[in-house]
């Protein structure tokens, strides 16, 4: 969430101020390694006051910051002074950095563990405008995304026009509500909505809590008869980032009121006081589960303080994008299947459907591509068109019978066959689009097709063959650039793009070496060279 930029609601881009925390942090770490010069005593210490100072300007507590500075120097200064090698040094001075911003924001406390096929039921709870019932709305598409069967309940009684918001909430995302315009007793609401879902087999239940302007006595009194009536597996905090070091006293005040499992910390793209918001809440051993940035439903990022930090130093998350690529695939069965037909050169329209699908289900390619470790900020989409064109295109395969998306009825043959013309037509009124936009998937269709073909015989699906290929990519990245270019002059134009052979091989390296590429290839379904 800390490389991409966010569409704000006049169209202009908002770049999210912790990306400047993240940018200073970047720079420092890139004049330590660009320095030609051995490193002293001097050098070291100049960096880590860069460091600190970019901490404490983004609120991030003193006390926590001066701990981190000696935490990296005690670990790093006797390497300064005795060994010669500054490479070394240096790669041991990032890794420390990375490892102390890490502890800042880890706690030893584990979040709760969502259960399949059974009644989870979730507790919100947090001060009034510290968007609450947005953020519920965000949990139920993220879960309801990777196909949980969610409902929610509002229990807020006290704030005018709540139960609206989130009946309005529910409807676009299509998600059971259950509230009540007329009883005003918010822990029957909640019981009985509760008690209703949990019939009916729900398997996420969020109930949606009153909040107040202040941490009011009666606040607390209702939310621990609320937690005492349905009894929630987990309890949420929703904590706003602009009250930064500021929210260490409230979330210990409900922390102290009800069991507080974990924590979910909004507004972070509208504020500089990011960083203090989330060591302070750290501090109080309450795990942290999601980052809520912006309005739009999928500006909501689970949290790992490990690549959290990875990205905020420009480094991806391989570790994020993996679990996405492996919760995204339906199965080891379904991708086993995919390989075996890309073996024999097969590639419907149904494989095409279920694999844009899979994509879909990922989130905004936004989002997907700032996980990639080096990937070009110039390169990373500025919004969410991408997704906006696959569901387009799922539409458009949605109207087409099974014998269409199964290869058996021809639709590429339209300039010839009258017969296919005529189905385009039936498709693209079926879908609501233009035949155009039909025959655009057709063609993209075949390209696929054809890749589909070229990785099946080349051998790469074989046992070891990605990992075989990428090693020698990795050994010789120049030849590697020369064999794509003679294979296709786009992707190589892409590869130049991404910053040439060396940078991909660092992407790679990153990744886990050939051996992470061929992990990555094998979830994605064998589709390693996809345009």
């Amino acid at each position: 969430i800390l490389q991409h930029k966010l569409r704000t609601n006049n169209n202009k881009t908002a770049t999210m101020v912790l990306a400047e925390l993240g940018g200073k942090l970047r720079e420092s770490l890139r004049k330590l390694s660009s320095n030609s010069e051995p490193l002293d005593e001097s050098a070291l210490n100049s960096f880590l006051s860069e460091i600190a100072r970019a901490l404490i300007e983004a609120d991030v507590n003193v006390k926590l910051v001066m701990s981190l500075r000696e935490q990296v120097k005690s670990k790093v200064a006797p390497l300064v002074l005795n060994n010669n090698n500054s490479t070394h040094v240096k790669r041991v001075i990032q890794r420390e950095v990375i490892q102390a911003l890490t502890d800042l924001l880890e706690t030893d406390t584990k979040p709760y563990v969502m259960k399949r096929g059974k009644s989870n039921v979730v507790l919100f709870v947090g001060l009034q405008g510290a968007g609450k019932t947005t953020s519920i709305a965000k949990f139920a598409n993220y879960y309801q995304r990777k196909g949980w069967k969610t409902a929610m309940v509002c229990a807020d009684t006290f704030r005018a026009g709540a139960f609206d918001q989130l009946k309005q909430n529910a409807t676009k995302l299509r998600v059971p509500f259950y509230g009540s315009y007329t009883e005003a007793d918010p822990v029957l609401i909640a019981e009985e909505g509760v008690n209703q879902f949990k019939r009916d087999k729900y398997e996420v239940i969020i109930v949606d809590t009153s909040g107040r302007h202040r941490q009011e006595s009666a606040l607390f009194e209702e939310m621990q008869e609320i937690a005492a009536a349905i009894r929630p597996h987990n309890t949420v905090f929703v904590m706003d980032a602009t009250q930064g070091q500021a929210v260490y006293d409230q979330a210990m005040g409900f922390h102290d009121a009800v069991e507080v499992g974990s924590v979910i910390v909004t507004k972070l793209d509208g504020h500089a006081k990011g960083g203090g918001a989330l060591s302070a809440v750290s501090a109080t051993q309450s795990p942290i589960i999601f980052l809520g940035s912006g309005e739009h439903f999928n500006d909501f990022d689970p949290f790992n303080a490990r690549s959290f930090v990875s990205k905020l130093l420009g480094f991806g998350d391989v570790r994020g994008l993996m679990e996405e690529m492996k919760q995204s695939q339906g199965g080891a069965m379904k991708q086993e299947e995919l390989i075996q037909k890309f073996k024999k050169g097969k590639f419907t329209l149904r494989d095409m459907r279920n694999q844009f699908e899979s994509v879909m289900k990922m989130g905004p390619m936004s989002k997907v591509m700032g996980m990639i470790p080096g990937m070009p900020e110039q390169l990373i989409p500025q919004n969410d068109d991408e997704n906006n064109s696959l569901k387009k295109f799922m539409y458009i395969m949605d109207s087409m019978t099974d014998a269409e998306l199964d290869g058996k009825a021809d639709l590429h043959n339209y300039k010839k066959d009258k017969k296919s013309e005529s189905r385009i037509r039936r498709i693209a009124i079926g879908s609501g689009t233009h035949p155009d936009e039909v025959r655009l998937l057709l063609q993209a269709h075949k390209q696929m097709e054809s890749v589909a073909s070229k990785v099946g015989k080349s051998g790469m699906l074989k046992k070891g063959g990605a990992e075989k290929r990428a090693a020698a990519a990795m050994k010789n990245p120049n030849a590697m650039m020369q064999q794509m270019r003679n294979m296709n002059p786009q992707q190589a134009k892409m590869l130049e793009q991404m910053g040439g052979p060396a940078n991909l091989m660092n992407m790679m390296k990153q990744m886990g070496g050939a051996g992470g590429m061929e992990r990555m290839m094998q979830q994605m379904g064998g589709m390693g060279g996809m345009p």
